[in-house]
């Protein structure tokens, strides 16, 4: 079927929902944006979906996001009766049509006889993976398009375990979302039926408190906290989202108690209107959260993206300014405090474990060699980490500590198993009153490290490639990656070659296997030891490109990351 017979169909509809009928009408004068709505399903993956809100059956709309569901509930039916019954914990964050998406979802799984546990209001990605561990759900659902633009959202699935869904599961749901082809025709029950029929529970509150309880235990050390705590100023923003439900609580709660939100952005408001794109990576985010700490003097200022899986965090320097630290840099500075202060407690175990992504700085490899903790490094991904997580808990080989990916995502206890920014919240505030005791900031700490360890820095290139050839360039693009790869960047040799799509690790020693499951990523190591990744993403229509370097000075660091990262921007 064509797109315009696809278009043709909806249009037809006689119960389509009138607001998208109305959007649908001003659509199809546009033939290129009514192309990319109908020309082919959604792209339902391990990371579940996000895209474009719209009409069409390639956007975000109550009938994809019921063929998602249905895609869940077809794939629980399959399963014993005892383990579909213990349902599906739902959460959302603060978009257009989150609570809407939400809700559908459980009538789509309401009408399969799937009891669906949903949050009576908004709540962080985080606390849905903690859902779905303490109330032994089956699966969780979050609603949300994480830090991306307004025009967003997404539907993104839980295992058992309050991981993403691991891709066996993942891979079986959206064989059963395809062959829900007929939107139309996906039966739901109304949200009476599921009430009378006891087939949806609200929850709320009873998981705040448990989720806050278990937030306390992040902390190292509470008598820090007690001493040196309540002379810390912060300020907090939630980016018109999430966090708001939580954060305050946790700040009031362990004794934080100067701390101060960014007023505009504590509204959730789903047109983000205070920045374009609520993403903590992006220094124009942090504008008001400045602005209101140059006012009160404050030492430290964090943002968290609406659905508070993410953080990034400035730091006041000497002369009132505030200095963005990368996602890197957050968590080299987190796991150093982490690790040095369980050691002076003598709370260190002795099979520590940290797990990263295979594109994230290689500082905190250095970080755990120092501490004798083993490095796991693991493909982007946090279910990933997760993954990790679970094996050390069946082993009982390593004792799971940290973990994080460069894009500002990190978990320090494994009552979660996504990143959590409350919990990163909770450390980064930890660390900044113990520096503040010792008369530093974190940004000092961060210098320390470089001069124990050396100066490293990294970068991520993003390249779009939108609309309809997109998909198709960078499938071009990753096939000659894979069939030629790279010899040399900038005049330095290239020593290394790992292709975790054809699971090979190569050097002038020979070829061996990558041991880490198939993707479609490369990894490049220079003679300098600078590294090279490339991958497509699996959320958003972009290729990354990610440079890693280390130096022996500041200025030659920087110097030397703009030189390979000119030549890697010039690549096509």
């Amino acid at each position: 079927m064509s797109w315009q017979e696809t278009m043709q169909n909806w249009l037809d509809y006689k119960e389509l929902d009138p607001e998208l009928k109305q959007q649908l009408l001003k659509l199809k004068e546009n033939t290129d944006s009514a192309q990319e709505a109908f020309y082919a399903p959604m792209e339902f993956g391990t990371a579940g979906m996000r895209g474009l809100i719209g009409p069409g059956i390639n956007r975000m709309n109550i009938y994809t996001v019921r063929q998602a569901a249905e895609g869940l509930a077809a794939f629980m039916d399959t399963l014993d009766e005892k383990t579909k019954n213990r349902g599906v914990a739902i959460s959302y964050d603060s978009r257009y049509y989150s609570q809407e998406f939400a809700f559908e979802s459980a009538k789509v799984l309401g009408a399969h006889g799937i009891h669906s546990y949903v949050f009576d209001s908004l709540r962080p990605t985080p606390e849905l993976s903690f859902a779905v561990r303490t109330l032994h759900t089956y699966a969780g659902i979050m609603i949300t398009a994480s830090h991306n633009p307004k025009e967003y959202n997404g539907f993104k699935i839980y295992g058992p375990d309050g991981g993403q869904m691991p891709p066996v599961e993942s891979d079986n749901i959206t064989k059963f979302v395809r062959k829900a082809s007929d939107l139309f025709a996906i039966e739901t029950k109304t949200i009476f039926e599921l009430r009378d029929e006891k087939l949806m529970s609200l929850i709320g509150e009873d998981v705040d408190l448990d989720y806050l309880d278990k937030l306390d235990t992040v902390v190292v050390n509470h008598k820090l906290i007690e001493d040196v705590g309540n002379k810390m100023k912060f300020v907090y923003t939630p980016l018109h989202g999430t966090g708001k439900m939580i954060a305050p609580r946790i700040f009031q709660k362990l004794g934080f108690k100067n701390f101060t939100m960014v007023t505009e952005q504590a509204i959730l408001d789903p047109e983000f209107p205070t920045t374009p794109a609520p993403n903590p990576e992006f220094a124009q985010t942090f504008d008001l959260a400045i602005e209101k700490g140059k006012k009160i003097g404050a030492n430290i200022l964090i943002a968290t993206d609406p659905d508070a899986d993410r953080l990034g965090a400035a730091v006041r320097q000497p002369d009132g300014s505030y200095k963005l630290m990368t996602g890197n840099q957050i968590a080299s500075v987190l796991l150093n405090y982490l690790l040095s202060a369980k050691k002076e407690l003598g709370t260190l175990p002795t099979n520590g474990a940290v797990a990263k992504s295979i594109v994230s700085s290689e500082l905190a490899t250095k970080i755990a060699e120092k501490y004798n903790v083993k490095m796991f490094d693991v493909l982007t991904g946090f279910k990933y980490i997760a993954e990790k997580i679970e094996e050390f808990e069946e082993t009982g080989s390593h004792e799971f500590l940290f973990g994080f990916e460069e894009s500002y995502g990190y978990l320090v206890k494994s009552f979660v198993r996504d990143k959590d920014a409350m919990q990163s919240t909770i450390l980064l505030a930890e660390a900044a009153a113990y520096y503040e005791s010792k008369g530093k900031t974190i940004y000092d700490a961060l210098e320390d490290l470089y001069k124990e360890f050396g100066y490293y820095r990294e970068k991520t290139i993003s390249k779009t490639f939108a609309g309809i050839s997109g998909k198709e360039q960078m499938k071009q693009i990753m096939e000659k990656f894979h069939e030629e790869g790279i010899k040399e960047v900038n005049g330095v040799k290239v020593v290394e070659s790992i292709d975790y799509f054809k699971d090979t690790d190569t050097t002038d020693q020979g070829t061996q296997k990558t041991g880490l499951p198939k993707a479609d990523a490369m990894k490049f190591i220079l003679e300098d030891n600078t590294w090279i990744a490339i991958r497509p993403s699996g959320t958003e229509p972009k290729m990354k490109f990610y440079v890693g370097i280390n130096s022996d000075s500041d200025d030659h660091a920087a110097q030397k990351l703009e030189k390979f990262a000119k030549v890697i921007d010039s690549w096509e």
